[in-house]
């Protein structure tokens, strides 16, 4: 059995060689959780410390407002994001016009290969103060005076949030447009023959024939509540609105990397890891008691 398929085989050795090479292999990185890491030493010189970094982190009341920042942007983009993607896909589903289908759908995924630092330059200049936006308000006698979005605390959230849904809607949407098109037609065509109209037809044969495949993207999705990135917040940020903005990835960068503190920043790595594994299967031994789809 093995010998009939040494093609395939043959050609997943380049995928195994980069998972080992630049996934498996770096976790011997980790040792330095452990040490008080010096650079120009070689791995034996180093001075071997047990969990006074991870104390470190623990004992760091900035860790904790880092982490409600964190965990508060990746569960509004979790679920705007996901809600989003889905409404979307089943709306663009529903246009009869194969050529209007198609050209909305390009047109709605090509913000995704935006990078952001165009993105944040583009937003920041329509909510600016002087931008578009505060102009058209005033204008329409919502406020009377411009309004500084980008220094409200608490606002930033949903700032972030809207401008992740913008990007990434359309991009999202291609799985669960792809799920869409794997549904037997025939099962339409009943459903007509009944009397269903278009929406109850996508209320009792669309959304559940797509929910393997949300409860698949929604446990994978799960475990990167705590990996949000930096570039967002590094971007749209500003000293005012700090407090709120700062995630755990650029708290690494600040007070890890740039103050040479390599093993503290380590140590966060590390605790990223494994809460992000914790929650994968949470999430998926959750799944499973409701009876759904799980990925284990």
């Amino acid at each position: 059995m093995i010998f009939e398929q040494r093609y395939l085989l043959l050609m997943s050795l380049p995928f195994l060689a980069w998972l080992l090479l630049f996934r498996y292999l770096p976790i011997w990185g980790w040792t330095m959780a452990f040490q008080n890491f010096r650079p120009g030493r070689s791995f034996f010189e180093q001075e071997w410390v047990g969990f006074a970094q991870f104390a470190a982190v623990f004992t760091d009341p900035r860790f904790y407002q880092v982490m409600r920042n964190t965990l508060a942007m990746s569960i509004l983009g979790l679920v705007v994001g996901t809600a989003s993607a889905i409404i979307f896909a089943l709306l663009l589903n529903e246009l009869r016009v194969s050529g209007l289908k198609r050209a909305v759908q390009t047109i709605s995924y090509l913000p995704h290969f935006v990078s952001w630092v165009v993105v944040a330059s583009i937003f920041s200049r329509l909510l600016s103060v002087s931008g578009p936006v505060n102009d058209l308000l005033v204008r329409l006698g919502i406020i009377e005076t411009p309004f500084q979005f980008f220094l409200q605390g608490r606002l930033f959230w949903w700032l972030v949030t809207g401008i992740t849904a913008w990007k990434d809607t359309g991009w999202n949407a291609i799985i669960y447009l792809a799920a869409i098109s794997a549904i037997d037609p025939q099962l339409y065509e009943a459903a007509w023959v009944d009397g269903a109209n278009r929406f109850q037809q996508m209320r009792h044969i669309t959304i559940p024939g797509i929910m393997p495949t949300v409860t698949v993207i929604l446990i994978m999705n799960i475990g990167w509540l705590v990996s949000t990135g930096f570039e967002r917040q590094m971007l749209l940020a500003n000293p005012i609105v700090m407090d709120y903005a700062e995630v755990l990835d650029l708290y690494v960068l600040n007070y890890g990397i740039r103050l040479g503190r390599f093993s503290f920043g380590t140590a966060l790595g590390m605790f990223k890891s494994v809460v992000s594994i914790l929650l994968v299967l949470g999430a998926n031994f959750g799944v499973r008691r409701a009876k759904l789809n799980s990925i284990l």
